[in-house]
């Protein structure tokens, strides 16, 4: 078994605080995004979520149709209490290549690269199942390769354009021009439509 899709491996990353992709608060790529988008009504998705800022501020925005997924209940728990208004029928404690649904909007957030890069085709196959027709797969992904054995995970532009081609013909992949500090150069904002 993948440890990469085990639950309790995640569970000790999340009590042991060994989560560097955190940055403590919703990323600047994904807010700036959310708040130009005003069809609050749409149903999003964002899995891998752990500690799910974007769905926190996503649902104290006005997008009241948020689902989160994460594979470990440890991260879901600590959400809850964090956001206690947040409905408990839109979390969602189970593995993200077992999920069904139908989604406007995917937000990708540190979810890609935590997962083995043996992963990333049957990821993107997944993202494309679970949009509806003209649905949009939209985040962040790293865009540098790691000196370590992830996860995280990295990678470059030039890799990951064509494993989303295979599944999706509106693809774009750019540098964030608004990266947090720290992240400046070290980021990329995809944009994919079904």
């Amino acid at each position: 078994m993948n440890t990469r899709l085990d639950a309790q491996y995640w569970t000790d990353r999340y009590k042991q605080n060994q989560t560097g992709w955190d940055v403590g608060s919703i990323t600047t790529p994904i807010k700036q995004y959310l708040d130009q988008f005003n069809q609050k009504e749409v149903k999003i998705l964002i899995p891998g979520a752990g500690n799910a800022y974007e769905a926190k501020y996503a649902f104290e925005n006005g997008f009241q149709n948020v689902y989160v997924l994460d594979l470990s209940s440890y991260p879901l728990g600590k959400f809850k209490k964090s956001c206690p208004s947040f409905p408990d029928s839109q979390l969602l404690q189970e593995d993200f290549f077992d999920h069904e649904g139908e989604y406007d909007l995917i937000i990708e957030q540190t979810f890609f690269c935590a997962l083995d890069p043996e992963l990333r085709k049957a990821y993107v196959s997944k993202m494309h199942s679970l949009l509806k027709p003209a649905g949009r797969l939209v985040g962040v992904l790293f865009g540098i390769e790691f000196s370590h054995d992830g996860p995280p995970f990295g990678g470059v532009k030039e890799e990951y354009l064509p494993l989303f081609r295979e599944k999706f013909s509106n693809v774009t992949i750019e540098p964030c021009i608004n990266s947090i500090i720290p992240r400046k150069g070290s980021e990329l904002f995809l944009k994919a439509v079904k």
